[in-house]
């Protein structure tokens, strides 16, 4: 059985030892040869880097592992390249959930005037990488978690659309198992579903067991009464304002009932919510830090400082778990069906053929078959057609170097309330992002 070679690029991010852990739980199915970690932050990598060298000899030591800065040893024989960049780190997040909110709009990392701010930053971070695999690994697969994903999926369509690139998040899937979990089953896997829409901004529309059970009248019960929050035993993300997330769930069902909705429609349809409820001066990024990151390298830290990984256990989550299967499919020709961030033409029938939206797709060798969904309803494809927009003019903006068409982008979005809003927080975002985004004019 071949041995593959993994290169994780964003090697500093606190995701980067659940995949890992994955990957070494899943060698009897996908024997791994090199895990390379690359980043252009030499400290963060490093607080990862040192420990899992000890990690890896100690638990591993037939599988070469490497952290380095340099982007020819890092793409350089390599089979897949999974990708988790923060183009501006948290500082630059701060300043996405913190600005908007001064002029009463929602400050969100991948939704809203912050998502299209994260965006614009993301695009160029994700191209170099690209292009790095490509360089010097032409037969590699890129999959790609960097946010925000339809943003980045967009520029990539436009811009490289020969690469070979995978778009995916996870947020459907932990969706999944929370479903799965309302239901008395174990693994999202064990879920046959069906859903369309754009990345963050979705529906499933089936839901069923592998007998053909229909899941979704139970599901829809749980779903009108609590949201999520009723499968919250399976939570990745338990940080208070997911816990509120999940459970706001159940208004965001309200509106559409026929159809279950992912969390982040919340951002669109009850603006005036999140707002209610957001202290601007302890917004989401700053739970991150005090919660996930200081674990994560806390527990690196005491490995690197003990000089032993005994004893040290880090979480596997939906993150780590969903990119380590995608790469199982495509190297090992599974055929699994995955939720995949694809070019339309066709998967939802009445809507922009161009757009990137987010389907079910059969993997294989070759890479992936769209499951088509068919018309979508006039409530979602209205909301789809205003998103889609958003994140085409944004892409534009960034390779027009225009400032017209940012301010357009801001504009529409449902999140903002007028042109003079938007204007206001744009002039803000282009100050906070000159080092970032190219110039506008």
């Amino acid at each position: 059985m071949k041995k593959y070679a993994i290169t994780i690029a964003g090697g500093g991010s606190t995701f980067t030892p659940g995949m890992i852990l994955m990957l070494m739980d899943n060698l009897d199915r996908f024997p791994i040869r090199s895990i390379k970690l690359y980043d252009n932050d030499e400290d963060r990598q490093n607080i990862i880097g040192n420990a899992f060298d000890i990690f890896m000899k100690e638990r591993h030591p037939d599988i070469e592992f490497i952290h380095t800065l340099d982007p020819e040893t890092a793409f350089s024989d390599t089979d897949f390249v999974m990708a988790q960049i923060r183009v501006g780190k948290y500082e630059m997040r701060s300043k996405d959930e913190k600005i908007p909110p001064k002029y009463g709009v929602i400050g969100q990392e991948t939704c809203g005037p912050g998502g299209i701010a994260y965006g614009l930053r993301s695009i160029g971070g994700v191209i170099e990488i690209l292009d790095y695999m490509e360089k010097y690994s032409p037969d590699a697969w890129m999959l790609n978690y960097s946010n925000p994903a339809a943003i980045v999926a967009e520029a990539t369509r436009r811009l490289r659309p020969d690469s070979k690139i995978i778009n995916i998040c996870d947020m459907p899937i932990d969706l999944m198992y929370k479903m799965a979990d309302m239901v008395g089953l174990k693994h999202w896997k064990d879920l046959d579903f069906s859903y369309y829409g754009l990345n963050h901004f979705g529906w499933f529309t089936e839901i069923k067991d592998k007998d053909g059970n229909d899941l979704m009248p139970q599901i829809k019960e749980h779903v009108s009464v609590n949201g999520f929050a009723d499968g919250i035993g399976t939570a990745q993300h338990l940080d208070e304002s997911w816990v509120e997330t999940f459970t706001k769930a159940k208004d965001v069902y309200a509106l559409d009932p026929e159809t279950i909705p992912n969390t982040y429609l919340k951002y669109y349809l009850y603006p005036d919510f999140v707002m209610e409820h957001t202290d601007i001066n302890h917004t989401r990024v700053d739970e991150v830090k005090e919660g996930r990151e200081k674990e994560v390298f806390g527990l690196c830290n005491t490995i690197t400082d003990r000089g032993t990984a005994e004893g040290i256990d880090f979480e596997i989550d939906a993150h780590a778990s969903y990119i380590v299967d995608l790469a199982i499919a495509l190297a090992e020709n599974t055929k699994e069906v995955f939720l995949l961030i694809v070019e339309n033409d066709g998967a939802v029938s009445n809507f922009d053929p161009t757009a990137m939206v987010e389907v079910p797709c059969i993997v294989d060798k070759s890479g992936y078959k769209k499951i088509c969904q068919g018309k979508i309803p006039q409530f979602q494809k209205g909301m789809m057609e205003e998103q889609v927009s958003v994140e085409k003019l944004a892409v534009e903006a960034w390779i027009e170097g225009s400032y017209q068409k940012l301010w357009q982008a801001l504009t529409l979005s449902k999140t903002v309330p007028s042109a003079k809003v938007a204007k206001l927080i744009l002039d803000d975002l282009i100050e906070a992002n000159k080092d970032f985004w190219p110039e506008l004019h």
